[in-house]
């Protein structure tokens, strides 16, 4: 199949064409993806990584929605009418789209997975039982480049395994 062709199936995260060759069950890599080039990067290496592991890829985006007093009597309410779900996993779908145009995925399980919470908090469980984290770093440049953001700090300490964070502007 030529590169770009290949996809997950949302439903079932199988790939178009097939199950996993072996008959034991693949390590898993679980990619935290928010929308920044960042995480297009990690995905784009994960899948590299992925292919050369024989391992199956999680993508798994957070959420949490933001709640606003609205009055004394009703208390707190949605910051935004929309439904916020939906939007993430057409936000999650446009960047998973996007990698497998530009990577060659054959062979890799992709699942998708939208989850309700904290990014950090959600990753951090994800963990336990992945063989690796992987998410994008924000590229700040200059010496703010080189300190973590707060999702990466918490992740590489309290992860059960180990965690890979890639730059946007590295090749991968």
């Amino acid at each position: 199949m030529p590169m770009g062709e290949m996809a997950s199936n949302p439903q079932s995260g199988v790939p178009q064409g097939g199950a996993p060759q072996s008959g034991k069950p693949r390590s898993r890599i679980v990619v935290g993806v928010e929308g920044s080039g960042g995480a297009r990067a990690a995905l784009r290496w994960a899948i590299k990584e992925a292919r050369y592991r024989n391992a199956c890829i999680d993508v798994v985006t957070a959420y949490s929605t933001t709640y606003v007093p609205a009055s004394p009597d009703f208390n707190y309410v949605p910051l935004d009418p929309i439904d916020l779900e939906v939007e993430v996993k057409r936000m999650q779908d446009s960047v998973v789209d996007e990698v497998l145009a530009e990577v060659d995925a054959e062979g890799v399980e992709i699942k998708r997975r939208v989850v309700r919470g904290r990014a950090a908090d959600t990753l951090v469980a994800e963990s336990s039982n992945a063989a690796m984290l992987v998410v994008g770093s924000r590229g700040r440049g200059g010496f703010r480049g080189l300190l973590l953001g707060s999702v990466s700090q918490q992740i590489t300490h309290q992860g059960s395994c180990p965690v890979v964070i890639v730059r946007p502007d590295l090749p991968t």
